[in-house]
């Protein structure tokens, strides 16, 4: 399961619509792929469909799909959005990683 912060569905929702998607209609894909300084690296794009062997989420709104390889790294994650000053922009409250890199971009198990 991941879990959207009521700041993150108020982002996701403006950036969707600033590109031409709908959330609740469309997808958030959220994934891992190798890569970042701590060896694995986040990855976070729109898609307006599935693919065979994604798996579906839903929070607060917001339709969030998941590659197959990717699910067990990511569950229990909660995706938030950190503006202002220091903001750093999305952010993944991972409870699986070991240890994160200072930008918070990526993780390690």
């Amino acid at each position: 399961m991941i879990k959207v912060s009521e700041e993150a569905k108020k982002k996701i929702s403006a950036l969707m619509s600033e590109e031409g998607f709908t959330a609740g209609i469309d997808y958030v894909r959220v994934g891992v792929k190798s890569g970042g300084c701590s060896g694995l690296s986040y990855e976070l794009k729109f898609d307006k469909s599935q693919t065979e062997g994604d798996k579906l989420f839903e929070d607060n709104d917001i339709k969030i799909i998941v590659d197959k390889r990717s699910v067990l790294y990511l569950a229990g994650t909660i995706l938030e959005y950190s503006g202002g000053l220091n903001g750093k922009g999305f952010l993944f409250n991972n409870p699986n990683a070991q240890r994160t890199c200072g930008c918070g971009e990526s993780f390690s198990l």
